[in-house]
């Protein structure tokens, strides 16, 4: 019970991670300068390069913590 609450947690991080890495980084890919900025004139927002890493690392640690979780939960169901 409590391993299917931490998979269900941990897919949600998973998705909310993967947001935040295509709105953050993946959207603006071809506008960094070589400072590693985006400035977004409309927003006023700028976007910075490293934070592609973070937000694809965090996505990658939520979704194999995700698969760890499912793992034994496939194994241990009766046939």
């Amino acid at each position: 019970m409590i391993r299917s609450l931490v998979a269900s947690l941990l897919f949600g991080l998973f998705v909310l991670f993967g947001y935040m890495y295509g709105t953050q980084y993946f959207r603006w890919r071809d506008c960094f300068n070589e400072a590693g900025r985006c400035f977004d004139p409309q927003t006023g927002v700028v976007y910075l390069e490293q934070s592609g890493i973070t937000w694809i690392t965090l996505t990658l640690l939520a979704i194999g913590g995700f698969v760890l979780c499912l793992w034994p939960l496939r194994l241990s169901k009766p046939r």
